[in-house]
């Protein structure tokens, strides 16, 4: 009985470190970061820079994920390799839509009506899409 009560107390005593309480005034200026950052969206897209909107977009959503994460959902605190695990992730993910949406942005010319090749698109029974005997 001895023994089962120590594994219980050195169990307890390892996840008795597991909590922690975060300050309310660094979870404010995250808030507060969090609608800078929202406000400094709404600016950029006002703004037409080009390509270049695109990928200040992806950076500030990046940024403003990593802020979430690290802090409202306390990896700050976890291992630092999670934190890089995380980070890099992000910034993968973000590079892979930017290349993304940049291709569609660069073939958009074709996709709109009126502005690339005139395609004409005839039914298969029409005389006008048989094929020429």
């Amino acid at each position: 009985m001895d023994q089962l009560q120590a594994d219980s107390a050195s169990t307890h005593s390892a996840h008795s470190d597991l909590g922690h309480v975060v300050p309310v005034w660094l979870l404010a200026a995250v808030f507060a970061a969090l609608i800078a950052l929202t406000g400094l969206t709404v600016m950029a897209a006002q703004i037409d820079l080009g390509n270049l909107n695109l990928y200040l977009a992806l950076a500030i959503a990046a940024i403003k994920a990593s802020l979430v994460v690290m802090f409202f959902m306390h990896l700050y605190w976890d291992r630092p390799f999670n934190s890089m695990v995380f980070v890099g992730c992000l910034m993968f993910v973000t590079l892979f839509i930017g290349i993304t949406l940049t291709d569609s942005k660069a073939n958009e010319a074709s996709t709109i009506r009126g502005q690339g090749r005139d395609v004409v698109h005839t039914p298969l029974g029409s005389p006008e899409g048989s094929p020429a005997k």
